[in-house]
């Protein structure tokens, strides 16, 4: 009997062992899963009937001509055709767009140097957050309210300030150059709280000895913060871009509250058209094919963000 022949079944009986033993964590695996998915089961059906059955039921009503009481009618494009005639809708896509560039331009650095500067202080710093923040807990409708009386033409906050240096009167939401800038104003500052207590959360984990070893190496503070804190920010500052991005597009109580869309349109954002399809007009099925195509943009922008910034992530 050769040598070979001898350990041919050790070999068959350790293979069996290790199928064996393979199998069984499988099924364990298997069984552990399962009993997950049983916990998981409520959350599931609660978050499909109320995040994505809204979603697929836009879809369905977008091919549709429904007024949401009586028996809906098919009409296939009808309602897509309808809504790239309207010469409205190239209005609103443009100032969606400028709200978006504007919100990045201002909304969303200043949050970013306001948290800098606040991690610097070394008194009262728990005052200034708290001032920080204050303007997130004000109702927007209220928020907006507020600063209307602050752009007003006549005795509004600012044109007086600018008048003590005989600057103005200037007519900031009348004008159409001006009213975008104005709501977009108003809106950094009524979102900018959360960002930067959310920026001040994340310098704190930053190793003080990064700060150190630069400090030694004769970096100034501009470089500090250039080379040292906002590389150790990337991850967030990528996260809070895209929250940016995808806010500003869907941007409606300020174009509403502050201008109604006016003047001449010049603040008629897709959110606010969206609206006054479906609740002005009673075209629901136009307002639901232009929010299935704004998911669509901001799932698709959203995509190709993340796969732009991954190695923000992983590097």
């Amino acid at each position: 009997m050769t040598t070979a022949t001898v350990t041919r079944p050790a070999e068959e009986q350790a293979a069996q062992q290790v199928r064996a033993a393979r199998s069984r964590r499988w099924r364990a695996g298997g069984r552990r899963e399962l009993v997950g998915l049983f916990f998981l089961l409520p959350a599931i059906l609660v978050f499909g009937l109320f995040a994505w059955w809204p979603i697929v039921r836009g879809l369905i009503i977008s091919f549709q001509r429904t007024d949401l009481m009586g028996t809906s009618t098919w009409v296939g494009l009808d309602n897509f055709q309808a809504l790239f005639a309207d010469p409205l809708l190239g209005t609103a896509v443009q100032n969606t767009l400028l709200f978006v560039g504007l919100g990045v331009l201002i909304g969303f650095p200043a949050p970013l140097i306001l948290a800098s500067v606040l991690s610097t202080v070394r008194r009262l710093g728990g005052v200034y957050r708290f001032l920080v923040y204050l303007p997130v807990v004000i109702p927007p409708v209220v928020s907006v309210l507020l600063w209307k009386w602050f752009y007003d033409p006549g005795a509004g906050l600012f044109n007086e300030l600018l008048g003590t240096v005989g600057l103005g009167p200037y007519p900031w939401l009348e004008s159409p150059d001006t009213a975008m800038l104005s709501l977009v104003l108003e809106s950094t500052w009524a979102g900018m709280g959360g960002t930067v207590l959310i920026y001040l959360a994340a310098m704190v984990g930053i190793p003080q000895e990064l700060y150190e070893a630069a400090e030694i190496d004769g970096a100034n503070l501009w470089q500090r913060i250039w080379h040292v804190m906002l590389p150790q920010l990337r991850t967030v500052i990528a996260l809070l871009l895209l929250w940016q991005l995808i806010n500003t597009v869907q941007v409606f109580t300020e174009p509403y509250v502050f201008t109604g869309g006016g003047p001449q349109n010049a603040t008629t954002t897709v959110l606010l058209l969206i609206f006054r399809y479906g609740f002005q007009q009673g075209n629901y099925g136009q307002a639901a094919a232009l929010a299935f195509l704004l998911a669509l943009a901001l799932a698709l922008l959203s995509a190709v963000y993340l796969r732009a910034t991954r190695s923000w992530s992983t590097s």
